[in-house]
């Protein structure tokens, strides 16, 4: 049911085109774009210019629904940044089943890494980058956020010399800490409220006696990656400012994800503001018209508005 449920939140959020209809496309679509390869697969992304008023900066949209991901229909929500003059770089990453969360963070690294390294080509800032999703976007956007890695200045491919490093997030609904989902203690590695949802959490390494993928069953273990993907963990002084939309009915992600991370931005004195949808659950009807204060958020820190 969870897998279902996050399947149509990927048509609901991850740029997929509304049924009501649509204004004329005020950007050009680049489809496909490879930003790296994963055992032989390509990685891609699709990339949405403004045809007029570019402001020279540019947002990753985490194209990601229970860490699912697919190529995206159209612009969908994302249209408000394109008509601020955005470029927006609609982001796949390798999907669950298939993969699991620290893989697909590794995806997100590289994507960040791409988008700096062609900044010239994209017309955009490498410095000014701004990232943004729902649900399981939204947890991409904050470890992008507040977890990004160095460059490596040795390394032979270009990409990988850049950081992955963003400048502010704006997200809906993120689940912030898997420790305590919910409540203090509360393990959602798979289990616990996300017991239906396992693959994500399926961690496995790689056993170079026998060159096979082998499954973490230690607890300890787990523990210890389910907070290493969790960004509560991971706030700071120099992590990136964030806008978070949450509603206080949601089940799936409590909203309590959102104020235990709200409380680590405080202590750390960055900025970071919540906007509570009263009665709400994990999605809503009017999401497009609060995609104007996720700009509005992304023209204060990006754009210096």
């Amino acid at each position: 049911m969870l897998f279902r449920f996050f399947s149509a939140a990927v048509a609901a959020l991850a740029l997929a085109a509304p049924a009501v209809a649509q204004p004329k496309d005020n950007f050009t679509r680049t489809e496909d774009v490879i930003y790296g390869r994963k055992f032989g697969t390509a990685l891609t992304m699709d990339v949405f210019t403004p045809k007029e008023n570019a402001n020279g900066k540019g947002i990753i949209w985490c194209v990601s629904g229970g860490w699912f991901s697919a190529k995206p229909a159209g612009i969908g929500l994302a249209r408000e940044y394109v008509d601020r003059g955005y470029v927006v770089f609609a982001v796949v990453h390798g999907s669950q089943p298939k993969y699991t969360i620290p893989e697909v963070l590794d995806d997100m690294h590289r994507a960040v890494r791409f988008i700096k390294a062609n900044a010239k080509k994209y017309n955009v800032d490498p410095e000014k980058l701004g990232i943004s999703g729902g649900s399981a976007g939204g947890h991409l956007s904050l470890m992008q956020g507040n977890a990004p890695r160095p460059g490596n200045p040795k390394a032979t491919d270009p990409v990988e010399q850049r950081s992955s490093k963003v400048a502010a997030v704006a997200c809906f609904y993120p689940p912030t800490d898997f420790l305590n989902y919910g409540k203090e203690g509360e393990s959602a590695l798979g289990d616990g409220t996300l017991k239906g949802f396992r693959a994500p959490f399926d961690f496995h390494e790689f056993d170079k006696e026998t060159r096979s993928f082998v499954p973490v069953a230690d607890t300890a273990k787990r523990r210890e990656i389910g907070k290493a993907i969790s960004p509560a963990y991971h706030v700071t002084k120099d992590s990136a400012p964030a806008l978070i939309f949450h509603g206080d009915a949601d089940k799936l992600v409590p909203i309590q994800q959102a104020e235990l991370i709200g409380a680590k931005y405080k202590e750390a004195g960055v900025p970071f503001e919540l906007v509570v949808k009263k009665g709400e659950a994990h999605g809503w009807k009017g999401m497009d018209k609060d995609m104007k204060t996720l700009a509005d958020w992304f023209d204060k820190h990006l754009l210096g508005k």
